[in-house]
Order: C-alpha cells, then structure tokens, then sequence
C-alpha cells in the first residue's frame, strides 16, 4: 500500500512516499480503509524528533494521528464494529499511521462517524476534539457559571474547545486575530481578544480554567488571570512527573520532565494553582460521546484546506508555516 513515511528524525526533508506492507489485523482490531487524513503539529514534531523522549517510535515511522474510512475487515474478537461501517479515529500512540491507504485500529480507539459529516470534515475531528474533551470535561470538569480561557481559538482545537464550553455553560475567552473575530463569535466565544495587539492578562480576571497551547510566556501570563483554586492545564508543555508516572516512562525521563516543569510547578503551587500538562489519548467511547453532540450540532468543525494524497507534504509544510487556521486535511480516496 502507498504510504508516508520518516525514516530518521529531521528538522529539514519531507515525508518519504513509499511502499509498506498491509497492516497486520489483531484479534481486537478494524482494517480501516483511510478515506482522509487530518494533519497535526503533532505529526510535525514526531517528524523532528521533539517528542521521541516520551513518544520512542522504531522507524521507519508512517505518521498521521486522524483518520476517517470505512472497516474492510475485523478481527475475531471485535464486537462492536463489521465490515463497510464509515467510522473516524484517532489510533493510539505507537499504533499511528494514517498517512496511508490502510490502517489497523483497536475497536477501543474507533467511533462510528458522524453521519452528517464528509469524510474529510471526520478526519479533521478526532485528536482536537478529543484533547478539548480530556481538558475540559475530564480534568477541569467544567461546570455551569464558570469562566473559560481558550488560546488561540482559530486553532483546530480551540474552535472545538469553545464550542464545547459553551455547551457546558461556561462563559468564554480566547485570543485570535481581528479577523477570526466574526467566526469565533458564531462558535459561541464571549470576549475575543486581538492578541498582536493586546494583552489578555491586563484584561481577564478570576478565571477557573486556562487552557494553554502557547509557549513559556503565555503560560505564565495565564496564572495571573487564576483565581485561587483555577486549573492551568497545558498540551503544549512543560511534560510532568506525574505525566511520566503516567505513561510509565523511564526514571530518567522522570527526572527530566521533573527539571523542566519545576518553575511553572512552583509558581503555581504559590498562586494555589493546579498546573497540569495533559498529552491526549485514544479513547472510542469519548468520540462516539463527541460523534452526538456534532449530530445534534452542538460542534461543528471547521476546515481551512484539503490536499490531494500526493500533496501530503504540502499539507504538512502548510501547517508548519503557521499560515493554516483551524484544520487541514489530505483526502486519500
């Protein structure tokens, strides 16, 4: 099958297009004929080797963490799913690969698609809306009346994060662009602030949740709109011990990630703070909780591109640019 690939770790160079072998099918997994494909940062930093202390993938290495296709064979113990269902994904880590004609996913990971959705509007679900759901509804369990401040809402998972706040009853912040205005607006954002020209820590207050996906100095921005108590939960980092505890990762990596997240940690702990880093994961049953409100059109994504297959490192190369908003997609079939 035609396939993208890494074949070291690399800052420069493209994705190789080759020939891999099908994917071998477990007693618990769905072939998955890959109809589209979102792309990620995440792809891009797996591409560069950022994440291969905590992410130690052997190579060669297909990338693509979103898929959406339709099941062309189950294995034996696989009760939920049979062959033609239209599903979208986003398979495990260290089971990624949807920059390819076929995939092998464990029935766990897969969510029926939703059926007022392409299959290109699917693909582009998945890893953002499932980080917006593990922020907001499993960690920081949102709860009516309370304040919400989003980073970047254009971005794929912010424009999913709002619109799922808002359902929760949050009232909601975020930064953007002046012209993202008028969109966040419609996704349900209550105060949009122009972030190349002001400062949100001058402006929002006695927040309970940030949502950080930015770098060093915005997240420590963020603690000064805490109230006492408020959650600062990253996905952009710094990683913590109790992250490495998580995903059971040497005791070297431990003290590592324990180094680089003391000073946030500290700061936080001074401003009675809960700082937390969080990493998303595969989970079916939240898609398929997610595949609901989207069918009953509580969240809807929002596409910027769809690239042909051969032009998948073009997708990826527009992502790194930081030119796209919200999600990009590479149509396979």
């Amino acid at each position: 099958m035609k396939a993208f690939i890494i074949d070291k770790y690399s800052k420069e160079g493209n994705l190789q297009q080759t020939e891999m072998p099908f994917p071998e099918v477990k007693d618990n997994d769905v072939l998955v004929e890959v109809y589209a494909a979102g792309i990620n940062l995440l792809d891009s930093k797996i591409k560069t080797g950022e994440f291969k202390l905590i992410l130690p993938y052997k190579l060669p290495l297909i990338l693509g963490h979103d898929v959406a296709g339709v099941i062309t064979k189950v294995g034996r113990n696989v009760k939920k799913f049979k062959a033609g269902d239209e599903i979208y994904a986003r398979p495990a880590d260290h089971r990624i690969g949807t920059f390819a004609e076929f995939i092998a996913i464990d029935e766990k990971d897969v969510a029926l698609k939703p059926k007022n959705l392409s299959m290109e509007e699917a693909a582009s679900v998945p890893l953002v809306a499932l980080t917006a759901w593990q922020v907001l509804v499993e960690r920081a369990k949102i709860q009516k009346g309370q304040k919400v401040f989003i980073q970047a809402g254009s971005g794929g998972v912010g424009t999913i994060a709002i619109q799922l706040a808002k359902h929760l009853g949050a009232t909601v912040a975020t930064t953007a662009s002046t012209k993202s205005f008028d969109l966040l607006a419609k996704l349900g954002a209550d105060f949009t602030i122009d972030y190349k020209n002001s400062d949100f820590e001058n402006q929002l207050s006695d927040y309970d949740v940030v949502l950080n996906s930015q770098d060093k100095i915005t997240l420590e921005k963020s603690l000064r709109i805490l109230k006492s108590g408020g959650k600062l939960i990253s996905i952009s980092g710094p990683p913590t011990p109790s992250f490495a505890t998580e995903i059971k990762a040497p005791w070297f990596v431990k003290i590592i990630l324990s180094l680089l997240s003391s000073g946030i940690r500290k700061k936080a702990k001074a401003k009675n703070v809960d700082y937390s880093f969080l990493f998303m994961k595969a989970d079916g049953e939240q898609l398929s909780s997610i595949t609901k409100l989207i069918e009953a059109e509580i969240i809807k994504p929002v596409l910027d591109k769809v690239f042909s297959f051969e032009k998948t490192n073009e997708a990826l190369n527009y992502v790194e640019s930081g030119r796209a908003k919200v999600k990009v997609v590479v149509k396979i079939k």
